[in-house]
């Protein structure tokens, strides 16, 4: 490397061996993606492999590369492969492992319009074709800020939703000193996310109120109301409603027309947490169950998810980009734009960030190489198979189907080799999820129900078909017998 000690840069044909050495350990991991889900290195062994002092010297690239495929390509949690069913884990399309290296090699910082022209437009139109996509509107005006994930893609719509409301009280300049305190709705199903952004927008959790769910767990509108009537009578001001197109838990949609009109009604801002399941909603087949979602004022989407994007790219979708030039433009010498007559975005005045990698590329990407019917059978071929699993459920004597939802996402608990007493089947099914891990063929996780534990397995993932969720039913039976034994269960 001394040779080249006045640059960081190779020469371009040391550059292309890089690049196709690289490009050697994609393809070796993609040649095997069925192998097991879960690598099972304990945490001290994975500690144990970067335990190093800070190098000062560099290492060439070949000894570089054979330890990134040892410790790295050969050992991870394979979300990319067929067999993961846990949190909401797409597995990433080809087309946007491209695009990512396309877009770090040209390193655009995607703030004002004269660093990235191309990849400027190209974040505008994603935004509207998105809008487009889940008949938010025809996207011409549609406004859109596109962030990390869906958590920040929920801060950022709330971050709208108080800076909007509240503008005519001057929140911008005053904050919340002096105002009436204000309230959030939505039902216990919603993400932590909104949590947190409620306490980082200083509302703080006193003032969020958890609505409990019906049988299908969407939210109880009528006590919804009552929340909404008991605030206005204590003095207090009842700000937003969060309606939920897919929780995490279950894929349950709330009735987002009915909470659409509750909005209107009492004059309060409605954002809709569409991260998990509000792609969906680009099905036709799907109309009845997201009515509404277009009457939102603002939108959370997260493209790695039922775009099948790769980590990470969430989207805020707002009315109009004024809502989000409104809510976080900043006049600064330094970013004074030079003088010119066109329609220039300078997307730094309607963003939280300046900095900002060209995350939209890969959709665009994936939309103009794939199209969009065809990215909606990948989404109707996950529901399929959720439709699949459950039957396979229904019709085992030894699983349960707990809940039942119109997306991808199957809740369910493993009774075992006979009948059990409540007890015995909530310890079985506390039990099963560890050993699932430790067993390694799948990785799934679990979640509460009504304060019961039970299996969770999302399906959103283009490279499954009917024999992994065989597989995933054998696997759960199997390691689950094995933990019913271990327990001694009679």
């Amino acid at each position: 490397m001394d040779e080249y000690s006045d640059t960081l840069d190779f020469p371009l044909e040391e550059f292309d061996r890089l690049l196709s050495l690289s490009k050697a350990l994609v393809l070796d991991r993609y040649s095997n993606l069925n192998g097991n889900a879960y690598p099972g290195h304990s945490q001290q062994q994975v500690y144990n492999w970067f335990d190093e002092p800070l190098p000062e010297d560099g290492t060439d690239i070949d000894s570089l590369l054979g330890e990134v495929k040892t410790k790295v390509m050969d050992t991870p949690t394979m979300n990319i492969g067929p067999h993961m069913y846990a949190y909401v884990m797409a597995g990433g399309n080809q087309v946007s492992i491209a695009a990512d290296l396309l877009a770090a090699a040209v390193n655009q910082n995607v703030a004002k319009w004269h660093l990235a022209p191309a990849l400027t437009e190209i974040e505008n139109r994603v935004i509207q074709w998105a809008s487009e996509f889940i008949g938010y509107g025809d996207g011409n005006d549609t406004g859109g800020a596109i962030v990390s994930a869906g958590s920040a893609a929920n801060l950022t719509g709330l971050t709208v939703a108080r800076n909007i409301y509240f503008e005519q009280a001057g929140i911008r300049e005053h904050g919340l000193f002096g105002q009436k305190p204000f309230v959030v709705y939505a039902s216990d199903q919603t993400h932590s996310s909104v949590d947190k952004s409620i306490q980082m927008l200083g509302i703080g959790n006193r003032h969020y109120r958890k609505i409990p769910v019906n049988r299908n767990y969407q939210i109880d509108m009528d006590a919804l109301k009552h929340s909404i009537e008991s605030d206005i009578t204590d003095g207090l001001q009842p700000f937003c409603v969060i309606g939920n197109a897919g929780t995490v838990n279950t894929g349950a949609v709330d009735p987002l027309n009915e909470l659409a009109d509750l909005a209107e009604k009492y004059k309060i801002w409605f954002h809709v947490d569409g991260c998990y399941g509000a792609l969906v909603a680009s099905l036709p087949e799907f109309a009845e169950t997201f009515a509404g979602l277009d009457r939102a004022n603002s939108i959370a989407c997260d493209f790695h998810k039922w775009l099948y994007q790769t980590f990470e790219i969430g989207c805020t979708l707002v009315r109009s980009w004024d809502q989000l030039k409104r809510t976080y433009h900043n006049n600064a010498d330094y970013l004074a734009s030079s003088q010119h007559n066109d329609n220039r975005l300078d997307i730094n005045e309607h963003h939280f960030q300046l900095s900002r990698n060209a995350k939209a590329f890969k959709v665009w990407m994936s939309f103009k190489a794939f199209g969009s019917e065809r990215l909606r059978n990948m989404i109707r071929n996950d529901i399929a198979l959720r439709v699949y699993l459950d039957e396979l459920l229904e019709n085992s004597t030894d699983f349960e189907l707990v809940s039942h939802n119109e997306l991808a996402i199957s809740c369910f608990r493993f009774l075992g080799s006979h009948r059990h007493s409540d007890e015995q089947t909530r310890l079985l099914n506390e039990e099963i999820i560890p050993a699932l891990e430790q067993d390694q063929r799948v990785f799934i996780t679990g979640t509460r129900l009504q304060g019961e534990p039970v299996i969770r397995a999302c399906i959103i993932n283009h490279r499954k078909d009917k024999s992994h969720i065989d597989y995933l039913v054998t696997v759960i039976r199997e390691v689950g017998l094995k933990v019913e034994a271990q327990l001694n269960l009679e």
